[in-house]
């Protein structure tokens, strides 16, 4: 008995401390804020309880029932993970947040979901406890409750501002102004405080926490660094700026340790990764090599081969503190390559891709995951490397770690492959690879961020047609309309992107269609705020020219949003609706009638004098079927 009580007590008091270290974060001033406070606000109103329990009002001399100790110890657990996602919040990069809002999200929905259950196990009402304390547990189950499944509704400047930063031209100076105030990042001081945060991150996490990869670090850096000259503009005489260079040594900030090389333990600027995994500077490392040693300096361990691959995200890192603090920024002889230029070498030898090959066939699970991500990092780089890496026989490499178990290799892989069918020779050594079967279980089964450039990578290839075939053929479809309901908003971009490409073919419409695709495209197609109208309305009018498709969306009701879209539309989407029109309004005698009722006519006569070459040649032709209707009823207007 002594021990229940104990255990009980136990179990109030980590509650009670959980709730109290909660209570006491400080304020978040991400974009999550509002997630963030809501959660906080909520933890705190469980406190009463807690403490009732504990002091006695019905763990003081009667011991609680085992129901009730398996659903205070469901709510600890669902708290120790609120904790963790919040404090993961206050020391995260906020950029890195911004970028990844959506996951974010997921994350409150999963824990706010885990409280939920978890009050839902807690037979309050049973309990000796105060009336006013039950009363607010219940309000407090009901608002989690509610909370459940209701997004928040989203920032629309800042994800174009987000959205515009990533933009390879540079954006109006007024977008970093505005992200600079959203992300509280105002100060160089903040500015230093996040490039930390962001080497911090991925130093702690081996260079991939979730979500994380090298072509995120770059665009990172170049936010980062665009909001610091936006803090500058804005505070020209603040910190380290405009001190002279002799008092900027005395100021030097501390240099991390996994930026120095660890032979010559100076900051490196053109970090390699050998066989081993250790990085060092290519001069000095080199230098090592050609004195004839065989091993790695820092483990002394042998070497398998004495290739040297670069460390991409660790130099970006590297240039991301530089000039966050000021520091100039590393130079390395023979390595600047002018990227427009196309005309600058591969980034990598063909000794060192063939290496890098080898642990790609031989290595054990953890460097053929490295090992795929360097690939997939060297293909996205330049057309040289797309070239080397595919002549040196990697791709059929790749298709095998599709069917890896481990989701992040499947990830690399598919994305490699997303990346070296930007070639258009490779898109037939991948299809003849065997890869599509694999490609579309990733799709099918494998990570958010699989699943995606999965079905990017289907798109690619679909540009040549009889692959069009063989992706319909080998079951793509009903994953990428999963993907378009329930994807993110790139995902869904990527899938509609994919559908109507392979739609293109006759019998992918009809395999779309008997999918079910119709009814989500005319909820995106109701849903302006969603960001698919243009995709949704684009796969409507292809599928529409399908004798199948004609009547799956005719069952739709569409002729309504048909008729707002061409009278209010942007001019390919007024295009798009007024070709899906006349398409269910051949032959039909009900639609036209309920298009003539719902007005059809005059924004069909505007279309027809200032849309495009297609929309004025189908607006046109549906007033012709509008006109002959009018004339036909007045005809049986006569005889009757």
């Amino acid at each position: 008995m002594m021990m229940a009580e104990e255990k009980e007590e136990g179990l109030l008091g980590q509650l009670c401390d959980v709730v109290a270290t909660i209570s006491a974060l400080p304020d978040c001033r991400a974009v999550s804020k509002k997630m963030f406070c809501n959660l906080v606000r909520r933890v705190k109103l469980l406190s009463p309880l807690f403490e009732e329990l504990k002091d006695g009002g019905a763990g003081g001399e009667n011991e609680l029932p085992d129901d009730v100790v398996k659903g205070l110890e469901s709510l600890r657990i669902a708290l120790d993970s609120a904790f963790e996602l919040l404090k993961s919040l206050l020391e995260g990069s906020k950029i890195f947040q911004a970028l990844q809002i959506d996951k974010i999200a997921a994350k409150f929905e999963v824990v706010t979901k885990q409280i939920e259950e978890a009050l839902d196990q807690v037979p309050y009402n049973n309990l000796d406890i105060p009336e006013e304390v039950r009363e607010q547990i219940e309000l407090l189950h009901s608002q989690f409750k509610r909370a459940t499944g209701r997004l928040e509704s989203p920032d629309l400047q800042f994800a174009m501002d987000l959205a515009a930063a990533q933009m390879e031209d540079d954006p109006d100076p007024a977008v970093f102004q505005r992200l600079s105030e959203k992300l509280h990042l105002r100060t160089i001081n903040d500015i230093k405080k996040e490039s930390l945060a962001i080497h911090e991150m991925v130093i702690s996490s081996d260079g991939t926490p979730e979500g994380f990869s090298a072509e995120y670090l770059e665009t990172m850096s170049y936010i980062l660094r665009k909001l610091k000259d936006c803090v500058i503009s804005n505070n020209p005489d603040e910190d380290m700026i405009d001190v002279d260079k002799s008092s900027l040594k005395h100021r030097s900030p501390i240099i991390p340790d996994d930026f120095r090389c660890p032979i010559s333990l100076e900051l490196m600027k053109d970090p390699v990764i050998v066989s081993t995994g250790q990085t060092y500077e290519r001069f000095c490392i080199q230098k090592w090599l050609d004195s004839g040693h065989k091993t790695c300096p820092k483990t002394q361990q042998t070497l398998l081969h004495t290739a040297l691959t670069p460390n991409y995200v660790l130099k970006s890192l590297i240039t991301m503190w530089c000039e966050s603090n000021g520091v100039e920024l590393p130079r390395s002889q023979g390595t600047s390559r002018n990227k427009k230029s196309g005309t600058g070498s591969s980034d990598c030898d063909r000794a060192a891709i063939e290496a890098l090959l080898q642990r790609l066939a031989n290595g054990n699970p953890e460097q053929q995951r490295a090992t795929a991500g360097e690939l997939r990092l060297l293909a996205k780089r330049n057309a040289d490397n797309r070239v080397c890496i595919a002549e040196a026989g990697a791709i059929p490499l790749l298709v095998e770690l599709l069917s890896s178990p481990d989701p992040r290799t499947q990830e690399h892989a598919v994305t490699a492959l997303l990346n070296l069918s930007i070639n258009e020779a490779n898109k037939g050594i991948i299809v003849n690879a065997g890869a599509i079967p694999d490609i579309v279980e990733v799709l099918k089964n494998g990570s958010s961020e699989g699943r995606e450039n999965a079905a990017a990578t289907l798109f690619s290839l679909s540009v040549v047609d009889e692959n069009k075939v063989a992706i319909g053929a080998a079951g793509a479809i009903p994953p990428l309309i999963d993907l378009l309901c329930n994807g993110t908003p790139r995902g869904m971009k990527d899938a509609a992107t994919a559908i109507f490409n392979l739609s293109i073919y006759q019998g992918n419409k009809v395999r779309a269609v008997r999918a079910g695709i119709v009814p989500p495209l005319m909820r995106l197609l109701k849903d302006p705020g969603g960001g698919m109208v243009d995709e949704a309305l684009a796969i409507l009018a292809i599928l529409a020219s399908h004798q199948e498709g004609k009547v799956a969306i005719g069952q739709a009701e569409p002729i309504p949003i048909l008729v707002e879209v061409i009278r209010t539309g942007s001019p390919r989407n007024r295009e798009n609706a007024a070709a899906i029109l006349w398409s269910l309004c051949v032959g039909n005698l009900p639609y036209l009638k309920v298009a003539k009722e719902l007005g059809a006519e005059e924004a069909l006569k505007e279309l027809s004098e200032n849309g495009t070459d297609r929309a004025k040649r189908k607006a046109g032709s549906v007033l012709e079927l509008l006109q002959r209707v009018e004339e036909e009823g007045k005809v049986e207007e006569v005889i009757s």
